[in-house]
């Protein structure tokens, strides 16, 4: 079955639309595939300066805690430039295990100069992908970039395994206001002023502008969760790390 054959839902956007950036809803999908391909080739440069802590050694270590071990077919949605794919890689031992999924051409492209894992150009709301296919599914840091997040569950409910696992990471709003204060100031000045010393494109502070708005508008995580649930996900549950890093992970029922 895929996402066409099952029941229409009400749709849960990640976090209302921010008319700083775009109008309606087909111009957020082109503002962001757009953004993201015009800065491709400077996101890990930025990211390593901006890191906060979500360096290769918490990426490694959230996937293993999700139950990613050697041997199992991995899809990782958004995959970007490569960064959780690359840990999940050292974890399956096997580059030939790992699938990456993003919209962006650019940001695969980048994905293929680094890595040699097999990417296909899609969404994580309609992945061009079988039923029942991959032992684990992985999303870094791009939940609050999809449209819908009741359909991209379902499809990820939908191309894993029985019995497979999903991990889902991201960055959440602190709910201490001086910790939210101090993540503002760093996200909103520090980060994009980085970008503009490290990149090489102009379009790059602006990302990472709009990347602090998505998080400040993002749905709680008690409704990531419930959605999860609702996709068909149980033992749904969150990890938190320094007070912002989530990790949403669920499992799909065995046979």
């Amino acid at each position: 079955m895929d996402g066409k054959d099952q029941p229409a839902r009400a749709a849960i956007a990640p976090h209302p639309p921010l008319h700083r950036y775009y109008g309606d809803e087909r111009q957020r999908r082109s503002f962001v595939r757009e953004i993201f391909d015009s800065t491709a080739t400077d996101y890990d440069r930025v990211e390593r300066a901006m890191a906060l802590g979500t360096g290769p050694w918490y990426r490694r270590q959230a996937l293993a805690r999700a139950g990613l071990r050697p041997g199992m077919k991995v899809l990782d949605v958004a995959v970007g430039t490569g960064l959780v794919a690359r840990e999940a890689v050292t974890l399956t031992g096997d580059s030939r295990l790992v699938l990456g999924v993003d919209p962006s051409a650019g940001m695969l492209a980048e994905t293929c100069r680094q890595l040699s894992i097999r990417v296909v150009r899609g969404t994580g709301e309609q992945l061009p992908l079988r039923d029942d296919a991959f032992d684990f599914l992985s999303m870094g840091y791009a939940m609050r970039h999809l449209s819908d997040l009741a359909v991209t569950f379902r499809e990820f409910h939908r191309v894993l395994k029985p019995g497979g696992a999903a991990c889902v990471l991201e960055i959440t709003r602190p709910t201490g206001r001086l910790s939210l204060a101090l993540l503002r100031v760093y996200m909103r000045a520090m980060v994009p002023f980085i970008s503009r010393l490290t990149a090489r494109t102009a379009q790059s502070p602006l990302l990472w502008q709009y990347y602090w708005d998505t998080i400040e508008a993002c749905v709680p995580p008690e409704r990531v969760m419930a959605a999860m649930r609702d996709a068909g996900f149980v033992d749904v549950k969150r990890r938190v790390e320094l007070g912002v890093f989530s990790e949403y992970t669920g499992r799909k029922l065995g046979a």
